[in-house]
């Protein structure tokens, strides 16, 4: 080998171990709070409630992310925000603090593109009751929105909650009412939408503020959450492309 060649040699020897040395110095994407881990995608999506507004940022989505961790559970939250504490192993999230329905479902198209979720955590319709958003009509506007989250993506599993209890007796009738007509709408609405009871679980011991969960409220939501997931076994598992399930019918076809 003659001097050039070795130095070619020597430079490109360098050049293999400073990249090697980048690669394990560099933390990979799932160690970065906020960012994907490669697992199925979820959507957590709503008002200050999904945001966890008042006292605990991160809400229900920190002891739901425990608890699928724990179950050894691979998830990816997803959404165009992101907070929440340490705890939280995925911050991202579609919260939205002070907004009704119709805001949503003003973006939810957009957010669907963009996230690609698997699986949908909507919890909505605190904000149309207490800004008295026409407050009749609340249950139909909830009925298109889940129309157009199914029009959209038909092959997600949607998840729809009952809000949380109140403090103030007027507010709390409106959420009475309001809940009562939810699990008539889920059900209508096909085998891939599903009641989440999050008001049986609550009381209002359960607020800081007469509106938002404590930091144990939001524990109480995490674990109803988690159960209805895990109630719903294909919810947690990633989608199989259109191109994969093609392979493997083929596969089967041939096996026959």
């Amino acid at each position: 080998m003659n001097a050039t060649m070795s130095r070619r040699t020597a430079l490109l020897g360098g050049a293999i171990v400073a990249a090697d040395l980048v690669l394990r110095s560099t933390p990979a994407l799932a160690d970065t709070p906020g960012e994907s881990n490669g697992g199925v995608r979820i959507m957590p999506l709503g008002d200050s409630i999904t945001d966890g507004f008042t006292p605990y940022p991160g809400g229900y989505r920190v002891g739901l992310w425990q608890r699928l961790a724990a179950g050894g559970y691979t998830v990816d939250f997803v959404g165009s925000k992101s907070n929440g504490p340490t705890e939280l192993g995925d911050h991202d999230h579609e919260g939205h603090s002070g907004w009704r329905i119709d805001q949503l479902d003003a973006n939810i198209n957009t957010w669907l593109q963009q996230s690609d979720p698997r699986t949908v955590l909507l919890l909505i319709g605190t904000n149309d009751l207490n800004q008295n958003y026409d407050i009749a009509k609340a249950p139909a506007r909830l009925s298109r929105l889940i129309d157009h989250i199914r029009a959209a993506k038909p092959r997600c599993e949607l998840f729809v909650a009952t809000i949380p209890p109140q403090s103030n007796a007027t507010l709390e009738s409106r959420v009475r009412a309001y809940n009562a007509a939810i699990p008539q709408i889920v059900a209508s609405k096909g085998p891939h939408a599903h009641l989440v009871k999050i008001y049986d679980a609550m009381t209002t011991a359960d607020l800081a503020d007469g509106i938002h969960p404590t930091r144990a409220g939001y524990g109480k939501m995490a674990a109803v959450w988690y159960e209805a997931l895990r109630a719903v076994p294909g919810s947690l598992v990633p989608l199989q492309s259109s191109t994969a399930r093609a392979g493997h019918r083929r596969l089967r076809s041939r096996a026959a």
